[in-house]
């Protein structure tokens, strides 16, 4: 069992930056790969961002490619995501998920993730 907390939401300005983050907790954390995906309202959950379990294969959503980066620490349990030149259609609950099978090779779809946090509310006004 992975327990997956994730911080750093909030409301933000056009053009501006966040960092997320999150914290996992119990089965070994550098076991899993890990994304970060979102979910606006009355849309589909979309990925945003995975990397494997020791980051060295990073992969982007196309949206956020070139404003986002995904990174991991592993010896502190923590998982980030920043984000910056946000525009109102980022706007979403971000999650945090963590996949066996993304160990090795990132995967981009929410089924293929076994655990997830409850979310962060980011919000881009104009």
């Amino acid at each position: 069992q992975v327990r997956l907390v994730e911080s750093g939401g909030g409301l933000v300005q056009a053009g501006g930056s966040l960092r997320l983050s999150c914290t996992a907790s119990g089965r070994t954390f550098n076991d899993f790969g890990m994304g970060w995906f979102r979910q606006a309202p009355g849309k589909e959950r979309e990925v945003v961002a995975g990397l494997t379990w020791n980051g060295g294969i990073t992969n982007y959503a196309a949206s956020v490619k070139g404003r986002s980066t995904i990174s991991r620490n592993n010896g502190e349990n923590a998982l980030y995501l920043q984000l910056s030149g946000l525009k109102p259609e980022d706007t979403a609950v971000y999650y945090c998920a963590a996949s066996w099978s993304s160990r090795t090779a990132v995967r981009q779809t929410p089924s293929e993730y076994e655990y997830w946090g409850q979310g962060t509310q980011v919000t881009v006004s104009s």
